[in-house]
C-alpha cells in the first residue's frame, strides 16, 4: 500500500510577520492550525472574500426582510435574528 505524499504550498511574508514568528518552533504546524481555525469560523456567504456575488446580494436581500443584524446584549456579538422569532436573548456563556 502506497503512502501519499503531503502536498507543500509556500508563501511569501512581510518582514513584521516573519518576526512575529520567530521563536516558534514548528511554523508548519502553527500555520496549519491557523489555516483550519480560519476556515472553521469563514463566513457561510461569501466564505472569506468579504464580498457577496451580484446573485448572492438578492438571495441576502430577499432573507433581510425578514432577518436583521443585532447585537447579542451577553457577548457583544452580532448575530442574525428572524422577525418572526420570539425575541429573547438566550445567549449563555
Amino acid at each position: 500500500m502506497s503512502r501519499k505524499k503531503n502536498d507543500v504550498i509556500t508563501f511569501k511574508v512581510d518582514e513584521a510577520l516573519l518576526e512575529a514568528m520567530k521563536g516558534i518552533e514548528n511554523r508548519s504546524d502553527f500555520i496549519r492550525t491557523a489555516i483550519l481555525s480560519a476556515l472553521d469560523n469563514t463566513c457561510p456567504l461569501c466564505r472569506g472574500t468579504g464580498k457577496l456575488t451580484p446573485d448572492q446580494m438578492e438571495h441576502w436581500k430577499k432573507f433581510s426582510r425578514h432577518h436583521q443584524l443585532k447585537e447579542c446584549k451577553s457577548c457583544n456579538a452580532m448575530v442574525l435574528q428572524c422577525d418572526r422569532d420570539v425575541i429573547h436573548d438566550d445567549h449563555q456563556h
